[in-house]
Parts: structure tokens; sequence; C-alpha cells
């Protein structure tokens, strides 16, 4: 079971949803979240890496755990919706590891440096 410290940093008002029908629109997410209190901002995913996912800001983080309680799993538009914490400390430790990865690639190549073992 998680501390309450632990659950403090794991929330967010900032919800992330994955596995939206392509043809979702922002209307269809403020009235589903929208039940659970008010929502600073809805940005539905465009790309062809995005595509079928949104995040959902709401205003208060206790509205965000409440919507994600009641809508993970959630079937939408033909689509069993899952909500998750938006957690960009994650994004950008993956971030620092590729920039980190790129610049030792760089020095073993400065110094011709290969991983072979002999």
């Amino acid at each position: 079971m998680a501390s309450a410290a632990q659950e403090g940093r794991n929330q967010s008002r900032i919800l992330f949803v994955k596995n939206l029908n392509y043809s979702i629109k922002g209307e269809d997410l403020y009235e589903l979240f929208g039940r659970y209190g008010p929502i600073r901002q809805i940005r539905i995913g465009d790309g062809p890496k995005t595509k079928g996912t949104a995040y959902v800001a709401f205003e208060e983080m206790n509205d965000a755990k409440q919507a994600l309680d009641r809508l993970n799993g959630f079937h939408l538009q033909e689509r069993y919706i899952v909500v998750l914490y938006h957690m960009p400390q994650k994004l950008t430790a993956k971030a620092e590891l590729a920039r980190r990865e790129a610049e030792l690639e760089a020095l073993k190549q400065a110094h011709n440096i290969t991983d072979d073992q002999r």
C-alpha cells in the first residue's frame, strides 16, 4: 500500500487518456470528464504517434483523482479508455537518458571506441 506522501507525488491535476476512438471530439471529453469538476484544458492528440490520446487538465487535484478512479476502463465510443496521471518527470527522465546516450555515442566515435569485446 502506498504511503500518503508517495500517493501525493503520484497525483496530478492532469490526466493522460489513451485508447480513445479516433473520432472523439473535445466536446465529448468535456462532457464526460466535466462531471467530476471544472476543467482547465483538454488537448487531443492529432499526430501519428498521439492519435487516440488526450490530456485533461482539471482545476483541482481531487477532481482529477475522482475522474481517474471512475473513468479508467470506462466504455466510450466503442473503446475502453485508459486514464492515468500525467507524469512529466518520467518524460524528463527519458529525455535526459536519451541525451546522455547520444553524448556517450559521440564520445565513442570521437575517440574511436567500439563496443566489441575481444
